[in-house]
């Protein structure tokens, strides 16, 4: 494409505001469309009345008292209300920071105790609930959450105030992003105004070059079910559907929970389509797979189909695409990719569309069959990626290391922590802390750097001892393992693995722990110290869904897990 148009041309680079205003007025045909909890019926707004929905919000924020440099904690459904609130704080110069639900968490002292301890860090000015949220909070003591606590009806009474409305650049920070806190505490992620437009002009770029351009400028349309308090969602989808002007579809996370055929559904039809999911959402499409249900479904307008938020399994997207091959779905559909909130989100993109495409991992000892990982594509616009060593030296290609990157869309530092800004973000580049290797220009990611397992000698990652146990009880993705090591004695770092499952007999499940013993041993040549197998959705997850394996360390070696087997924490040997 060098020498053609640059396909981005057109979408604004400085301000938030300024991608829904010029959707508003380029784009006054296009709009967002919000569905219910059930994914059946949809409210529509275009884009200019989505700006002025925006504005009259704005006023009733700043009659509760939000003002400029207020953080403002927003925990409501993919809604309306959570737009326009989103939008509106942003207008005020205030930081939204978009917070899962109590759907998404349930509510209970320990989830009110780490949303206090998130609104106190924060020092949040508001925090955008529902009812039940609030009624919790006072009746179980949580004052100071119970006191900052607002209901979108309580909104809706104030009476409107003009707002002061600040003028925002470039450098002024937009919003707070929180990590997913799969390694340890969420922190806040300031993302500037330039930051946020960078990313989101990259991302459309990508997506333009990912299509043929004039094809692109006809047809533009996404459709999404992520939930909005995560940067794949909130960035990947909203943010850079408004930067390009495309046509929105937003169906509650829930929705798709509940019944994922809804999703695929809303995607069918020869309207070219871009839609984005974890690896654990194709599969639950596989394994939920009703043909009777899906008669008539036509893929065939599916052309993008993103996949990132946590590792991709090459296998899951194969068997996608072989199951839904017959609803039209291209082979060329899935389009691996890697981000990160830090980075704002993309960092790198699949462009080719040549479907999915792996390679061995370079340099790994003591398994039978090299592992393969998936390719996550070449750096977006604006953006570089290096491969780095323990003392920073720049590494070739097909080399493991560090992955660092540099560009317009990192992020501005951590929410008053200058310690963790500094230990990441050195010289222009962000040390992302995940394991990869370039190959041909185009990066695949291995693992995490904190989560490496040395056992034995060996580097292992734990998503390796993890999908083993996924491929031997059949989960793929869908049903969740988590991989962790504790002191071995003179042996070093022993390997243990928690496994869900539906299973209950003894007779199943010893049969279930003799087949992942064998599966690891046969694949990395391990021997597993301990296997506790626990029931399914018992294992700690971020709101993401990724499993927190320092959380399930520290779980198994306080004896709190609920075991399935019987089995009670083991002593490593000493």
């Amino acid at each position: 494409m060098s020498g053609d148009p640059d396909p981005s041309d057109g979408v604004p680079r400085e301000t938030l505001l300024g991608l829904l205003e010029r959707a508003a007025s380029a784009h006054p045909e296009r709009g967002i469309s919000i569905y219910d909890a059930r994914g059946r019926r949809a409210v529509r707004r275009g884009y200019p009345e989505v700006l002025e929905a925006v504005h009259a919000r704005a006023a009733k924020l700043a009659a509760r008292g939000l003002c400029e440099g207020d953080v403002a904690l927003l925990s409501l459904e993919t809604s309306w209300e959570l737009l326009e609130a989103w939008f509106g704080a942003v207008l005020l110069g205030a930081l939204p920071v978009v917070i899962a639900t109590p759907t998404a968490l349930g509510v209970g002292d320990a989830h009110l105790e780490k949303l206090t301890a998130t609104l106190e860090r924060l020092e949040a000015r508001l925090f955008l609930c529902g009812e039940s949220w609030r009624r919790e909070a006072s009746e179980r003591g949580f004052t100071r959450l119970a006191e900052a606590a607002c209901t979108d009806a309580e909104l809706d009474a104030l009476e409107a105030v003009t707002p002061r409305v600040p003028q925002r650049g470039p450098d002024d920070i937009a919003f707070l992003q929180l990590t997913s806190g799969s390694t340890g505490t969420q922190r806040g992620v300031l993302i500037s105004h330039g930051a946020v437009c960078a990313n989101a002009r990259a991302i459309h770029a990508a997506i333009a070059e990912a299509w043929d351009r004039d094809f692109l400028a006809e047809n533009r349309r996404v459709v999404s079910w992520l939930p909005l308090h995560h940067d794949m969602g909130l960035v990947g989808i909203l943010l850079a559907s408004i930067a390009g002007g495309f046509e929105l579809s937003l169906l509650p996370p829930r929705a798709f929970l509940a019944r994922p055929l809804t999703w695929l559904r809303e995607l069918g039809g020869d309207t070219p389509v871009v839609s984005a999911a974890p690896n654990f959402a194709y599969h639950t499409c596989v394994d939920r797979y009703d043909e009777e249900a899906l008669a008539g479904l036509d893929l065939s307008g599916w052309h993008t189909a993103l996949c990132g938020a946590e590792m991709v399994r090459p296998e899951t997207l194969t068997e996608f695409v072989e199951r839904y091959r017959a609803h039209g779905l291209s082979p060329s559909a899935p389009r691996p990719c890697y981000g990160l909130a830090e980075a704002t989100l993309a960092v790198t993109f699949d462009v080719r569309g040549e479907g999915v495409r792996t390679a061995e991992v370079p340099g790994e000892h003591g398994a039978e069959t090299p592992r393969e990982v998936a390719c996550v594509g070449a750096p977006v616009l604006d953006t570089r990626v290096e491969i780095v060593g323990a003392d920073g030296e720049v590494l070739g290609e097909s080399t493991v290391g560090e992955v660092r990157v540099a560009g317009p869309s990192l992020f501005s530092g951590y929410w008053r922590d200058p310690e963790a800004t500094a230990e990441c973000l050195r010289d222009g580049w962000l040390y992302t802390g995940d394991l990869g290797f370039l190959q041909d220009g185009e990066l695949y990611i291995t693992g995490r750097l904190k989560d490496v397992l040395i056992l034995r000698g060996h580097n292992v990652m734990p998503h390796e001892l993890e999908w083993c146990a996924e491929a031997a009880s059949g989960g793929g993705g869908h049903t969740r393992s988590g991989a962790f090591s504790v002191p071995g004695g003179a042996d070093g770092e022993e390997a243990v693995l928690a496994v869900e499952t539906e299973l209950s007999s003894p007779e199943e499940l010893a049969a279930l722990a003799a087949e992942v013993r064998r599966t690891v041993a046969d694949r990395l040549g391990l021997a597993l110290f301990d296997l506790a197998l626990v029931r399914r959705g018992r294992l700690p997850k971020t709101t993401s869904g990724k499993v927190q394996r320092r959380e399930l360390r520290k779980r198994y070696l306080a004896g709190e897990l609920d075991r399935l087997d019987g089995g009670t924490t083991m002593e490593a040997p000493r």
